[in-house]
């Protein structure tokens, strides 16, 4: 790798009163032409037990080394890390997530005013055991900062109530807590909506108003609880740039303004301001670097906006679409000539993923040079405000999913315009578990799960180099497919021979090619022969007498203490409706990154 090459890494935080530690570590690759490796924060709640963080400090460090080996990928690239508030946590290696404090806010001319209706949110997480998955991890307590924004809600970040499993609020200067519901979670823009059904805590409160986008060089106030004390801190600066940022929580692209006043852990969730006292948007995450100081990032209020349109229209998050394309830049002249570009202008499409429905009307080779009648340039860029601009991929950030666009297209010379229907990526190594629990199936002491960026976190040691580039460079061939691994084998007479196995890809049970983990409780469950023969990675084979094995669950239950031989969402009758082709069946992974941060060039990107 080119020495130009550095590594960043997006991590949540937690603050002790003796010092810092990181915890729920994802690395991330970033290609930088200029800094050394750096790390993006996500300041984080702090904590209570100061021997707890000691032992994750120890931890983080000693993994540092294999991580710059084998960076891990963030789920739509970014450098940057979680700006979070103070969280108490009561184990080791556990993921610290803030919980939030709110703030009533009055305008009152210029400047602003904070009133005393300040609220401080308590949070208890208790987060799954990928390696073990039908059990959770000890649970832990955080606090953070959040907002109101009127009827009846709190606006705060979304890694600041993950895995919650009960959040309260306490007024600023009240000793009554109310009970808060999280009704809905933006993993990708790490936004989490918040309820209080109390009628009390409402009393007297007043809502912030959202303003405009910034301008650069407009000042900038920071308020939250970060480490140092317990009474509301405000910090100032201005605004130094305004950018598509890569969000460390949701491993997304989204737009972001960076700000120069302090982000400490414990402002995660609070609020920015103007001068005129209007919310600009939500503290979430700072930069951090031997070569740069004050730097901090904030969610713009289109952003927000887009959260809570979404959550409006469906009644739940669905996300913000992507295109489904890689692209490259056509700052070449030569290039542009020979795919008959005309003028300065356009991104060539090099592939698409299987399951974007572009798939349908692109072809690699077409050059888009137009989004909904918007220019696009040569760079990736269009315009953006008066006389900026941006990121193309900030025009697809504007849509929902579901939305159709018109793209302008140039093909073997040819100009046409051909219609898309935007949805959210499909990604075959999901970041976040959806209903928070892994999907699991033990079969004779042999333990399926789905691969997921959470275990990678968890196994790191011990998976292989084969199946992590299958999770860097493999694409999702079809909507529900999944890597499916043996985590572990709980050893019984039944499994002899095979108990040293671990994190393998199952390929095949029965000569059938697995879908997905669903998939394989419904082949296990409708086998009628004498054997299970499983297939795996590296033409394994793994053959168990079926019978044999069904006898032996009861007994290797109730010796590992494991309630169900099962999750309860593999209880239901499997529906096939997924088709596969022939092409879909081939399981080699591909020669580009799935990420925007693993690729060693700025001239490919994902959008």
């Amino acid at each position: 790798m080119a020495a130009a090459t550095a590594h960043s890494w997006f991590t949540v935080l937690t603050s002790t009163g003796g010092g810092t530690s990181r915890c729920s570590l994802s690395s991330h690759r970033l290609f930088s032409t200029s800094l050394r490796p750096s790390s993006f924060f996500l300041p984080k709640a702090s904590t209570q037990n100061q021997n707890h963080n000691k032992n994750v400090l120890k931890k983080s460090s000693e993994k540092e080394a294999d991580k710059q080996k084998f960076p891990q990928r963030s789920k739509n690239e970014g450098p940057f890390a979680n700006a979070d508030g103070r969280s108490s946590t009561n184990e080791a290696g556990r993921s610290q997530l803030a919980s939030i404090k709110s703030f009533g806010l009055q305008r009152k001319g210029k400047g602003v005013l904070l009133d005393s209706k300040e609220q401080q949110v308590y949070c208890t997480h208790t987060a799954p055991d990928y390696s073990l998955p039908w059990q959770k991890q000890r649970q832990y307590t955080s606090t953070g900062s959040a907002f109101m924004i009127g009827d009846g809600k709190l606006l705060t970040n979304a890694h600041c109530v993950e895995h919650d499993t009960q959040v309260k609020v306490k007024k600023r200067g009240d000793d009554t807590k109310y009970v808060a519901k999280v009704l809905a979670r933006g993993v990708e823009c790490d936004i989490a909506l918040l309820s209080v059904e109390s009628k009390d805590f409402w009393e007297g409160a007043e809502p912030l108003r959202f303003g405009r986008l910034p301008r650069l060089q407009d000042a900038v106030t920071v308020v939250g609880y970060p480490l140092g004390g317990d009474t509301i801190s405000v910090t100032k600066g201005v605004v130094s740039r305004i950018e598509v940022t890569s969000y460390a929580h949701g491993s997304s692209e989204l737009l972001g303004i960076q700000i120069d006043a302090a982000i400490n852990p414990g402002n995660s969730g609070g609020p920015a301001f103007n001068d005129d006292g209007d919310c600009i948007g939500v503290a979430f995450q700072v930069y951090r670097s031997d070569d740069a100081e004050n730097i901090g990032y904030v969610i713009p209020t289109t952003v927000v906006s887009h959260f809570l349109e979404d959550y409006e229209r469906n009644g739940k998050y669905c996300g913000f679409p992507c295109l489904g394309v890689l692209l490259q830049k056509l700052e070449n002249p030569a290039l542009r000539a020979c795919l008959k570009v005309p003028s300065n202008e356009g991104v060539l499409v090099r592939k698409f993923e299987p399951t974007s429905d572009v798939s349908n009307v692109l072809k690699e080779g077409d050059v888009i040079v137009s989004f909904d009648g918007v220019h696009v340039g040569s760079e990736g860029t269009v315009p953006f405000r008066s006389s900026e601009r941006i990121a193309f991929r900030y025009l697809i950030s504007q849509k929902f999913s579901g939305d159709s666009v018109e793209l302008g297209i140039i093909r073997a010379g040819e100009f046409m315009k051909v219609q898309a229907v935007l949805k959210p990526r499909v990604h075959l190594v999901p970041y976040h578990i959806e209903g928070g629990q892994p999907s699991y199936i033990i079969v004779a002491g042999l333990v399926f799960t789905p691969l997921s960026e959470p275990l990678i976190e968890e196994e790191e040691d011990s998976i292989g180099l084969k199946l992590l580039t299958k999770a860097r460079y493999s694409l999702a061939k079809f909507e529900g497919q999944q890597i499916v691994v043996l985590s572990q084998v709980l050893a019984n007479e039944v499994n002899i021979g095979y108990e040293d196995m671990s994190n393998e890809q199952v390929l095949k049970l029965n000569g059938t090619r697995i879908k997905n983990i669903h998939h394989l409780a419904h082949l296990v469950d409708s086998c009628k022969g004498k054997y299970l023969v499983f297939e795996f990675e590296d033409n394994f084979l793994v053959v168990l007498e079926r019978e044999a094995a069904l006898d032996a669950s009861a007994s290797i239950l109730k010796d590992y203490g494991i309630p169900a031989e099962r999750s309860s969402d593999l209880m239901g009758a499997y529906v096939d409706s997924i088709e596969q082709s022939e092409a879909t069946n081939q399981q080699n992974f591909g020669d580009s990154p799935v990420s925007n941060m693993e690729f060693g060039s700025e001239g490919l990107l994902w959008a």
